[in-house]
């Protein structure tokens, strides 16, 4: 009895494990982000995550992350110096608000998803 209730247990884990989706948390991205821009860390600790997901579903993207996707050229990049050279290579992309770069709101202390 107890064999068979220790294999149940087991095969129940293993199967939550195999079902459950991943999470793949970016936080390195957040941790170089304040450094590479210290004047806006204050705004990117208290929106984290939002920076780039507008949404609790973290697999939409605005326009910035897809932006800085873009330069990174892979996922889940760990290397400090590829994901801060893809952040000032964002910079010059088209930002919500008319006529302003995601490095003209940067400059202006404003994180590069605000809309206003």
């Amino acid at each position: 009895m107890r064999t068979t209730l220790a294999s149940l247990i087991a095969l129940s884990f293993l199967a939550s494990c195999l079902l459950t989706s991943s999470v793949q948390a970016r936080p390195l991205y957040l941790t170089v982000f304040k450094k590479t821009y210290p004047n806006i860390e204050a705004a990117a600790v208290e929106q984290k995550c939002e920076i780039c997901h507008p949404e609790k579903d973290k697999k939409v993207r605005n326009d910035y992350a897809k932006a800085v996707g873009e330069k990174l050229g892979a996922t889940n990049v760990k290397v400090d110096e590829k994901i801060k050279a893809a952040l000032t290579e964002a910079e010059p992309g088209k930002s919500a608000i008319e006529g302003k770069t995601y490095g003209d709101l940067i400059k202006a202390d404003k994180l590069p998803n605000a809309t206003e």
